[in-house]
């Protein structure tokens, strides 16, 4: 029987389903029981799935550039990473977009990005390559491997430049120190499996000034947080089995933790986004899409990465829409 891998199982209707949030190393300075408004702007794509400059096809990640007022986006399918400005009603191309190959010029199914700002450049699981790669910013023809033979999916960088990244075939986490060869295993154990000290099939992360590491466990349909230097983890959201109650989650995906500890996660075929906040059985609902999936201003299908900008705006990939969705801060 042929392996059933994440992929190919997360949406009934296509292969390409996939996502989470990106960011450097760091807490999110968000307040607690905050608000947005149940109404979304799309501020890039939403024009059909499509290869042109104003058009997605199965968007996965999410990096928000405060400082260029831009996005940068993986268009999985389209096998590029697009910076989209504020404002703007077409993206730019910056890695990728020579077709789906493994020239150190493709990429083939990206599934995640970060702004390395210290070496202004991108930092970008090439999922389907198995390799993480780095593009810069300012010179098309400075482009290297950085690390290879892994199925990665979701990735961080510490302040030193070391790298987290996630294998979601060989079920763990693994810190990547600047200029080495092999990586080491922080999380899981490289066997599938639902105990605490395994994973199964994991996607994004997220990791603190600690090195504590949050992962979204797809397969068990929870996120677990392995402290430094652990050899289990913690269920800190789900856990519960598949379900869309509130303390249960279906495929998680993107992922985020505040100053206090709070995760929000982005609960992918529920397609809502949800918070639980430190030592709580259950979750809220932070954007819940109206009357199910659809393509309206207050609906999501398949949402994957989501990140915040400095005033807590909400940006979340609506991946099966082909979109990005801002949803500001409701202050009423």
């Amino acid at each position: 029987m042929e392996n059933f891998t994440f992929y190919q199982i997360l949406d009934r209707s296509s292969r390409f389903c996939f996502l989470r949030v990106q960011m450097t190393f760091h807490r999110h300075q968000l307040k607690a029981n905050l608000k947005w408004k149940a109404n979304a702007q799309t501020i890039a794509g939403g024009n059909g799935k499509g290869n042109q400059s104003n058009q997605l096809d199965i968007p996965l990640g999410i990096y928000v550039d405060n400082r260029q007022h831009a996005i940068y986006v993986t268009d999985r399918v389209n096998h590029r990473v697009v910076r989209w400005k504020l404002g703007d009603d077409n993206g730019q191309v910056v890695a990728g977009g020579n077709g789906r190959g493994d020239r150190i010029d493709q990429l083939n199914g990206p599934s995640d990005v970060i702004v390395d700002e210290k070496n202004k450049s991108l930092i970008i699981c090439d999922q389907r390559n198995g390799r993480v790669v780095q593009w810069s910013l300012e010179s098309q023809q400075d482009k290297q491997i950085l690390i290879h033979n892994l199925d990665c999916w979701g990735l961080m960088m510490n302040d030193d430049g070391d790298l987290f990244v996630s294998d979601f075939e060989r079920h763990e986490v693994k810190k990547w120190r600047k200029g080495e060869t092999e990586g080491t295993v922080v999380a899981g154990e490289n066997v599938a499996g639902d105990r605490l000290n395994q994973l199964n099939t994991p996607t994004y992360l997220f990791v603190d000034r600690h090195e504590t590491v949050y992962v979204s466990d797809g397969e068990n349909h929870r996120v677990m947080k392995w402290m430094k230097d652990a050899k289990e983890g913690i269920v800190v959201a789900g856990g519960q089995g598949e379900g869309n109650s509130s303390n249960q989650l279906s495929y998680p995906y993107g992922l985020i933790v505040n100053e206090v500890g709070d995760v929000y996660v982005a609960d992918g075929w529920n397609a809502r986004i949800m918070c639980w906040h430190v030592g709580s059985k259950e979750g809220r609902a932070v954007v819940v899409s109206s009357n199910g999936g659809g393509q309206g201003s207050n609906q999501l299908r398949g949402p994957r990465g989501f990140s915040f900008d400095v005033e807590n705006n909400l940006y979340v990939v609506d991946s099966w829409n082909h979109r990005i969705q801002r949803f500001e801060v409701d202050q009423s």
